[in-house]
């Protein structure tokens, strides 16, 4: 029989042999790093599902947009094919809410050449206003990918996807909602654990759907 008492912060064993006693200190030393990187994976986990930034204009009313462009998306990553793929789930999703028509690419893609737009994610004012006028949109849409694919640390591996995506009212050319989002990416659990990363499938599609829940 023993206990343990923890008189002044320091672990006191009583009723054991000093071989054993220096036994169970060596065993607690050993597992001490891995409770920590449980509670690190713990504080990580909630990270990882924290909102997006978002920015909503107080003064447009949401309820007026019914038809919207999507832009070609941006593409900060070394993925060519990453900009269209968050672009397609984007517009799917947004179409599937029922709650706006959202203007095939194909109109998007003959109003910006009518309307003299080249880089979506640098619009004037004048062009976005003329841009609605030539696809009768309430409101255009653009993005940016900022991260896609796959990510290394050290032997770790893993898959991120970020992007960041506003709509401009077509009255004003204003901007009245930003919202960002980022999935996936290394965590302590993956290097204390080992794993490949989840598929970027599903990532783009709780990202799209984490920054959509946060427009309406």
């Amino acid at each position: 029989m023993f206990t343990i008492n923890t008189t002044g912060g320091n672990f006191i064993l009583h009723g054991i042999d000093k071989k054993i006693k220096i036994e169970i200190m060596e065993l607690f030393r050993k597992a001490l790093p891995v409770l920590l990187s449980l509670a690190t994976i713990s504080l990580s986990a909630c990270a990882s599902r924290s909102g997006p930034e978002v920015y909503h204009d107080p003064n447009f009313d949401f309820g007026s947009v019914r038809i919207v462009a999507v832009l070609p998306f941006e593409n900060l990553t070394k993925e060519p094919l990453a900009s269209s793929r968050v672009r397609d789930v984007f517009m799917n999703t947004l179409l599937s809410t029922g709650a706006i028509y959202v203007i095939p690419s194909g109109e998007v893609a003959r109003g910006m050449s009518r309307a003299g737009v080249e880089k979506a994610t640098a619009l004037a004012s004048e062009d976005t206003i003329k841009l609605g006028g030539l696809v009768k949109a309430n409101a255009v849409i653009a993005g940016v990918v900022r991260e896609y694919g796959e990510v290394h640390s050290g032997a770790t591996n893993s898959s991120v996807i970020s992007i960041s995506v506003q709509m401009i009212e077509t009255q004003t050319g204003r901007v009245v909602w930003t919202a960002s989002s980022t999935r996936g990416g290394i965590t302590a659990a993956d290097r204390l654990f080992g794993g490949g990363g989840r598929p970027m499938d599903d990532l783009t599609r709780e990202a799209v759907i984490e920054v959509l829940n946060k427009l309406f």
